[in-house]
């Protein structure tokens, strides 16, 4: 007996030494490992990592076990990183202090969000592995940096937990292999319960890569059970749980040697060799399984915050309960253990992701992936935020001149995305609902034509893009700029769209014409042939003999004034024209008849006769814009019209009458040679208000007369049958925007089998779907971020303004003057009542 207490004693002795020694070293590497671990926590960057739906818009059933294979997924990806360091462990075994690279896994519910985003705080040097590796897994993931998250708000109250092992970490828990449902889901809903917008939380994984070794213990109880042994015999929890059963398996050799006869016999050994049951087996693999792959030493944090101490533990409550589900019955579970003396601390470690060695514990692989993974098909917790379109990589071709449309990001590597002028000669279409950006995108294209000394026109029906786009002229620009402001009543501009230059483009003047009030007025519901006939043969007449006045002011005139039908009629030379008044008009009852007829046409001018911010400027009868000469010379002329200062129907109008004046001047190019026709760009948000059924021709033929289109629209619905076939069957390049389901089903056949009808009508603001014409070839579909708006100077906008008003308006009381002298009788109407009888 004695020799046992000398034993012992001998034993406590080195166990004391032991403990002093350790005590000291640990105190040491405390110290220096919380140092470095700043250090390190200020070299990471924040990701946010958002993943598809992939249960949305394929339509396809997925089996009832597919979610294990996507889990399955988010091991491998661990397995991967644990493979990054190169370290054995050092003389730090496996902490930070090592060498091997520490991440952040964060699954969080940021107070003021509302939403439930997946954090990846990664060393900066790993930065470029963990992209590669969450692509290479999770092949429709967006990895973004972020700026930091808070889940605190001033004054908010919190609570904070670790969560650690009971048992040794050789004694595995419950994974998804073994669960019936994904166990994400549960700690997902537990984060959805905030329910105010003060309210924040988190679940905070800090891993390292574990030490050499690591799994030894769990070799150990896997191969002594496999030797018929059950697991009490070779493994005891309690205060002896992790280092305890080392120990006493020496002291049991020391006794053994210092007293053999109490050492049983291999037969009696035998003998006792049990039969495991079911339940043993599995064990056992699931110990064996989880040791034969590699682990990590983890910081489980539990963080939660609102404004009272009783919610945020509350908060913190579902939260420990939602890792229950991962306890292994008798054998191992999480334990939560509550910081309330040192929630500070516990606040301050989570901020910086500082990795704490004695609050660790040993996870393997499969295990971490069950309690962490992005969200998967079978994820329906409300508030996750998912990525909501997929992406695809540009095209290897892609022009490095051109105009820039955006940017590309796809799996981490970003490329810009340019388009030649020789491809946007085929014209441009965009589409999107309304605040998703693609006004913008047309203004910073426009910008780009503007800084390039390209000329251009802009239509704007609201009339913010005009002055974004005024902040970038050039100062050597400013004589360029034609600023036409229809609500500008002092110095209105002249704009007559019956103005021709070659007899020939009477007919196009004409057809236009009929066309816009076709537009305006449905003329198929509220006109008839007749309607056509009288308007035609009007404008017909008073294009006659423009001297004698050629604008919307005389086709009333023409119709119910006889003296100066009979002016006009004297010198019209068209005979057919002037059968059709002699003679038809005549017929069908004179002057009587004819009366019948004015207020059925008139009424279609009357509103903008009658208006004294429209007369002005559509009874002038030399247009002061010369858009030909503008397109050869570059200029850049921007239309504001405002439907708030104009009015809806006059901005149709004024709109329409300056796009057909446009294609009329880029037609009337034909008299250069085409080598010698500079690129103009038109571009025209919500085109479809001022554009007619010629907007066919203008895709079909403008190509040729070096006119290019920028055109953009809100939704499908807006296009008449003639024009959606118009512009889908002739536009070279095309951007969609965030559209709704139905225009997502009808435009999925622009950009399959790339993009669905899903990826279409769920992208963010400031990105769209494209299909680009590259070198005049088609390309596979793609997405692009556009850029953020650029600023200019605002110094400049008012004296561009004030220079285009004063060098192309005209004064008011001029205009009124002129059209009040063209409306008195003169003495050659005086001379053509004799003609007329």
């Amino acid at each position: 007996m004695d020799i046992v207490n000398l034993v012992f004693g001998v034993i406590a002795v080195i166990l004391a030494a032991t403990c002093l020694v350790t005590g000291a070293f640990l105190v040491f590497r405390s110290f220096g490992g919380h140092r470095k671990n700043l250090n390190a926590a200020m070299n990471e960057d924040l990701e946010v990592v958002r993943v598809r739906q992939n249960n949305q818009g394929d339509g396809a059933v997925q089996s009832p076990d597919a979610w294990r294979d996507e889990v399955a997924a988010m091991e491998q990806l661990l397995t991967s990183l644990a493979r990054l360091s190169a370290s054995s462990g050092g003389l730090f075994g496996g902490a930070p202090l090592s060498g091997q690279p520490q991440f952040s896994f964060e699954i969080a519910n940021p107070s003021g969000s509302e939403e439930i985003s997946f954090y990846v705080s990664v060393p900066k040097k790993y930065r470029s592995a963990l992209e590669k590796q969450v692509h290479s897994y999770f092949g429709q993931a967006e990895i973004d940096k972020v700026s930091d998250y808070t889940v605190f708000t001033p004054g908010s109250e919190v609570a904070a937990s670790y969560l650690t092992l009971k048992e040794s970490h050789a004694l595995p828990l419950r994974t998804y292999t073994e669960m019936q449902g994904d166990g994400l889901s549960e700690i997902t809903n537990a984060l959805s319960k905030l329910e105010a917008i003060d309210e924040g939380a988190c679940v905070q994984f800090v891993v390292v890569p574990a030490h050499k070794g690591w799994n030894s213990k769990g070799n150990h109880i896997a191969h002594e059970m496999k030797q018929g042994k059950r697991l009490r015999d070779v493994y005891q929890s309690g205060a002896f749980g992790v280092v305890g059963s080392g120990v006493m398996h020496v002291l049991r050799a020391l006794i053994d040697g210092f007293f053999p006869g109490g050492k049983k016999s291999d037969d009696q050994m035998k003998s006792e060799t049990i039969v495991h049951t079911p339940e043993e087996e599995a064990l056992i693999q699931a110990i064996s399984m989880k040791a034969s792959k590699p682990g990590f030493a983890v910081n489980v944090r539990l963080v939660a915050s609102s404004a009272s101490l009783m919610r945020s533990q509350e908060i913190l409550g579902h939260m420990e309960n939602a890792f229950s589900q991962f306890e292994r019955y008798g054998v191992n579970q999480l334990r939560a253990k509550r910081t309330i003396k040192k929630t500070r601390a516990v606040v301050f470690n989570y901020i910086f992701r500082l990795f704490e060695r004695g609050r660790s514990s040993y996870f393997g692989i499969e295990e971490l992936a069950s309690m962490f993974h992005f969200p998967i098909s079978s994820t329906e917790t409300p508030k996750i935020t998912w990525l909501k379109s997929g992406s695809a990589p540009p095209p290897i071709n892609i022009p490095q001149e051109g105009s820039l449309l955006g940017k590309n990001v796809y799996r981490g590597s970003e490329t810009q995305i340019r388009i030649a002028e020789s491809d946007r000669r085929r014209h441009l279409y965009v589409i999107g609902q309304t605040g998703t950006g693609k006004s913008v995108f047309l203004q910073e294209i426009a910008k780009q034509d503007v800084r390039d000394g390209h000329g251009l026109c802009f239509i704007d029906p609201h009339g913010d893009a005009i002055d974004d786009i005024l902040t970038a002229i050039p100062r050597e620009r400013a004589e360029d700029v034609v600023y036409f402001d229809p609500s500008d009543t002092e110095r209105p501009f002249g704009l007559n769209m019956m103005e021709f230059d070659r007899p020939e483009e009477k007919t196009f003047v004409i057809n236009e014409m009929i066309n816009i009030f076709d537009k305006l007025y449905d003329l198929k519901s509220t006109g008839g042939p007749m309607f056509e006939q009288y308007m035609r043969n009007a404008m017909l007449l008073i294009m006659e003999d423009p001297e004698t006045g050629s604008t919307l002011m005389e086709i009333p005139k023409v119709l119910s004034d006889e003296k100066f039908r009979a002016m006009k009629l004297s010198k019209c030379k068209n005979i057919v024209v002037k059968e059709f008044w002699e003679k038809e008009a005549q017929k069908a009852g004179g002057e009587a008849a004819l009366a019948n007829m004015v207020p059925y046409i008139t009424s279609k001018l009357t509103p903008f006769l009658t208006n004294d911010m429209m007369r002005p400027i559509i009874s002038q009868q030399k247009s002061t814009i010369d858009f030909r000469n503008a397109m050869d010379e570059g200029k850049i002329i921007l239309i504001n019209l405002s439907k708030g200062k104009i009015g809806e129907l006059n901005s149709y109008l004024l709109g329409m009458i300056v796009v057909g004046k446009i294609l009329m001047a880029a037609l009337s190019r034909a008299d250069i040679a085409e080598e010698d026709r500079k690129d103009f760009y038109l571009y025209i948000d919500e085109f479809q208000n001022v554009t007619t059924d010629s907007i066919a021709q203008i895709l079909s033929e403008a190509r040729k007369y070096r006119l290019a289109l920028v055109i953009a629209h809100q939704f499908i619905g807006q296009l008449s049958d003639e024009i959606s076939k118009a512009v889908f069957g002739n536009v070279g390049s095309m951007a969609s925007f965030r559209v709704g389901p139905e225009d997502a089903a009808f435009l999925e056949k622009q950009f399959e089998p790339v993009f669905s009808a899903h990826d279409l009508a769920n992208m963010d603001n400031y990105k769209c779907i494209s299909r680009v014409l590259m070198n005049n070839q088609t390309v596979a579909p793609f997405n692009i971020s556009t850029y953020p708006p650029t600023k200019g100077s605002m110094e400049i906008v008012d004296a561009v303004k004030e220079l285009s008003r004063l060098k192309y308006g005209r004064d008011r009381n001029i205009v009124e003057q002129e059209v009040k002298k063209r409306s008195e009788v003169s003495p050659q109407e005086k001379s053509a009542e004799h003609f007329w009888k």
